[in-house]
């Protein structure tokens, strides 16, 4: 016997909720692990700002603190004045700026010509562009030493404890010319076309129409740089021997050193240092995130 026609509406309004349903299980398990996955992540974090605010005797106390009861804000302050981080983070603030704009610059400008312009060898430059990112860093660094402190031939550079020294050796590099190369890829050729006719030059057609075209990529390139410079302690600790061209990583390890039996005061220099990254990320999480799916889906 068919339904009455009373009956069909509720019928249908039960299919749909039965839908419904079926399709909030798979969006509330994702969901679920994506919480359980970033709680993972921020727990350390969130256990180095705790530890920062504890007395070092209950840093040590078993079960530990995960609530400080009576903050000690005055940790910052010791980190702040005995680790001499004003001048650590000015100085890592100038190295990094300068290494994310030079390898923002020469990835646009390396990427436009192997994307757009053709140029004998074109092949075979950009694979060796390309075989610089499978050598370590740690393979070049004697090299790189050596002609940052001697020069190279008649060229001298002696570039030894200065901002050109912890610098220039990273102001180009492979990963970003490959990158910003794929983005103006993506660029329509009847868009070049269009640009030709205008009369636009190649310089011009990047500035005012590639480039634009771009942005996410670029800004994805800007924060890996710059992660990838605030981050460096090697190489800073290599070429610099005067403590006042020193980075703040170097600043974290003498602060560990000169602190042993302060070890919130250590917690407390490592937020010190994290906090620009933590709100560069924040503040570009959604360019990171367009330049990385940029071009992942087409339509």
């Amino acid at each position: 016997m068919p339904p009455s026609p009373t009956e069909r509406p509720d019928r249908q309004l039960r299919r749909a909720r039965a839908r419904r349903a079926r399709r909030s299980r798979p969006a509330f398990l994702r969901y679920l692990v994506l919480t359980v996955l970033a709680l993972v992540v921020l727990f350390p974090i969130y256990v180095a700002v705790v530890g920062s605010l504890l007395v070092p005797d209950q840093l040590v106390h078993r079960p530990p603190a995960l609530f400080p009861t009576d903050p000690q804000w005055g940790s910052y302050s010791e980190a702040w004045s005995a680790g001499h981080f004003s001048r650590y983070l000015v100085n890592s603030a100038i190295v990094t700026l300068t290494i994310t704009a030079g390898q923002v610059i020469t990835s646009i400008l390396a990427g436009f010509a192997f994307a757009m312009l053709e140029f004998p060898f074109k092949r075979t430059i950009f694979v060796v562009f390309l075989a610089t990112m499978m050598v370590p860093f740690e393979v070049t660094i004697v090299t790189n030493l050596t002609t940052i402190s001697q020069g190279i031939g008649p060229l001298h550079f002696d570039w030894h404890d200065t901002y050109r020294g912890l610098t220039v050796p990273f102001l180009a590099t492979g990963f970003g010319a490959f990158m910003l190369r794929q983005a103006f890829l993506q660029i329509p050729r009847d868009l070049r076309d269009a640009a030709t006719v205008d009369g636009y030059g190649n310089l011009k057609f990047m500035a005012l129409v590639a480039v634009p075209l771009v942005r996410p990529t670029i800004a994805a390139l800007s924060v890996f740089s710059f992660l990838g410079a605030w981050n460096q302690y090697l190489w800073p600790l290599l070429v610099t021997d005067d403590d006042r061209l020193r980075t703040v990583q170097i600043g974290l390890k003498q602060l560990r050193s000169t602190a042993l039996d302060e070890i919130n005061v250590t917690l407390a220099g490592t937020i010190l240092a994290a906090a620009p990254l933590v709100v560069l990320l924040i503040l570009f999480q959604k360019q990171l995130i367009r330049g990385l799916t940029a071009g992942a889906v087409k339509g």
